[in-house]
């Protein structure tokens, strides 16, 4: 689990993934909001310069500076769990504060897939963000609201490539624009992706 410093989990479901995660890696902004929360991380990862003297000096033995801009402190994170052999990843705090940073992090799980060969799922307070390449059944409940985010993609290519959907109230199509496979539905226990390319899902906790 890797904690940034975005919204603090509140929702029931994401909080309890952050309560039970048996290791929780923070961004060096976040450490502090988890630790007064009566936590203590399995790590400290960024480029320090968020982190409150105190923590850093109590904290020293946990904390882990990476100085070079060319990443941002979830990428870092990132990095350094890898290094420490972890392969299952989950993201919570991503989303919140600054638009710029949310869609960053967003984005970014589609290049952690597929330049880190992990299988990584980022937890909001309303639902879900999950990368997948090729064809993939995720599972699902009746009205469960479900927006679709195809990449890469270029204007004009709405008839090229590969690009459907079953179990959705409408089906995909090759998505030319982000915002085109948004707000969409599903209408049973699963429903399925076919796609020659990379794209993210979007799922609610809840049914509308």
């Amino acid at each position: 689990m890797i904690l940034a410093a975005g919204d603090y989990p509140t929702h029931p479901m994401a909080r309890s993934i952050l309560e039970n995660a048996t290791h929780v890696i923070c961004c060096d902004s976040a450490a502090k909001a988890y630790i007064d929360r009566g936590h203590t991380p399995y790590a400290i990862v960024g480029d320090g310069d968020s982190l409150p003297t105190e923590y850093r000096t109590r904290y020293a033995h946990l904390l882990h500076t990476i100085a070079e801009q060319e990443y941002n402190d979830l990428t870092k994170a990132t990095q350094f769990a890898i290094a420490q052999g972890f392969r299952k990843f989950s993201y919570l705090g991503c989303t919140g504060l600054r638009e710029d940073h949310t869609l960053n992090n967003i984005a970014l799980l589609a290049f952690y897939q597929r330049t880190f060969h992990i299988q990584p799922v980022m937890y909001t307070d309303q639902g879900t963000f999950t990368p997948a390449i090729g064809t993939h059944t995720f599972p699902s409940f009746p009205h469960q609201q479900v927006s679709l985010f195809r990449f890469p993609y270029q204007r004009g290519e709405e008839e090229k490539g590969q690009f459907s959907s079953e179990g959705l109230r409408w089906n995909a199509y090759p998505y030319a624009e982000l915002w085109q496979g948004t707000l969409n539905e599903a209408i049973g226990d699963t429903f399925t992706i076919h796609s020659d390319g990379q794209y993210i899902i979007f799922q609610t906790y809840m049914p509308k």
